[in-house]
């Protein structure tokens, strides 16, 4: 197990552009998080590539939850409001305003009917100093297991839980537009399936 962890945390941080790895979802007990995240100071971000540049942007939470026992992270929910993807690079422009009501749209997010996403941690393991984190990710429709590198720490009785940057593959969770998995003859004109993403979540 900690090898592949390994393997996965040095394929997160090293520069080629690689994807975590995807597994079938995590069966769980459901249990009653308390919401206890600040929501003001937490948030996602997401970056994506196409051949003739990148975007990139945030998203806020709609609710989450993390259990902290001696400093060892035991559970975590974070529920990502997808309602409010923000676009960055163009901030403040009317491309910045299209792009947004495209990822929100029914060929992209489909928000109106998926208005939320989520990440619910399943375990927590240190490796060679770093933290994996494995999670049922859910956009969409679909739900999948992957595993992050983080790290947790607090001061002054507030927890912040920090992801470092990874990528999924949009086409594993049924987002289509622009993808070569799912559309041929694209060319030039595809989007990269892999986006770009990070947590970073503080209690109140």
């Amino acid at each position: 197990m900690a090898v592949v962890v390994s393997a996965v945390l040095f394929s997160c941080k090293g520069e080629k552009k690689e994807k975590v790895v995807v597994k079938e979802e995590v069966k769980v007990e459901e249990t009653t998080i308390v919401n206890n995240v600040d929501l003001t100071a937490s948030l996602m971000t997401w970056k994506g590539t196409k051949p003739t540049g990148s975007h990139d942007g945030t998203v806020s939470l709609l609710s989450g939850g993390m259990v902290v026992e001696n400093g060892v992270l035991k559970e975590g929910e974070f529920v990502i409001d997808m309602n409010t993807i923000k676009n960055l690079d163009m901030a403040g422009s009317e491309g910045a305003g299209k792009i947004e009501k495209h990822l929100k749209a029914s060929d992209f997010f489909d928000v109106t009917l998926y208005p939320t996403s989520k990440f619910v941690i399943t375990s927590a393991l240190e490796v060679e100093g770093n933290l994996a984190v494995t999670g049922n990710l859910t956009i969409k429709d679909v739900t999948k297991s992957i595993t992050i590198p983080a790290s947790i720490s607090t001061t002054d009785g507030t927890t912040t839980f920090k992801s470092e940057l990874f990528n999924i593959d949009r086409a594993d969770f049924n987002v289509k537009y622009g993808s070569k998995r799912w559309i041929e003859g694209l060319k030039d004109k595809f989007i990269d399936d892999l986006v770009e993403m990070s947590f970073t979540v503080v209690t109140k």
